[in-house]
């Protein structure tokens, strides 16, 4: 078994179209997770989603939507999460921040 311990997953739910620092948004987040030295950061993007105003985005073929939901995850203790909501307050325009405990188990 690999090494157990308790930490906080932060999921950001924003769209592919959302900018900052005249690039993408969920690219300048990474960016910042990076440079903060989080030990990783994951880009998902989704297939079919919709928002607080309620217009569906797709990736159907008949309806290629330019704006897709994404979802930028991010894993690391609560302490230095803590450390990054000021900047996210600053870059995020809209969007969802989720953030909940998780039982993470690394394997080297």
């Amino acid at each position: 078994m690999g090494h157990t311990e308790e930490l906080t997953l932060m999921r950001i739910f924003i769209s592919e179209n959302d900018r900052f620092g005249g690039k993408p948004l969920y690219q300048a987040l990474v960016e910042l997770f990076h440079e903060q030295g989080f030990s990783g950061a994951t880009v998902l993007k989704g297939a079919m989603g919709y928002g607080p105003h309620g217009e569906i985005h797709s990736d159907h073929l008949l309806r290629l939507s330019s704006d897709l939901p994404v979802v930028v995850e991010v894993v690391e203790s609560q302490a230095r999460m803590e450390t990054v909501l000021p900047e996210l307050e600053r870059m995020l325009d809209g969007g969802l921040v989720t953030l909940e405990n998780v039982r993470v188990i690394r394997y080297k």
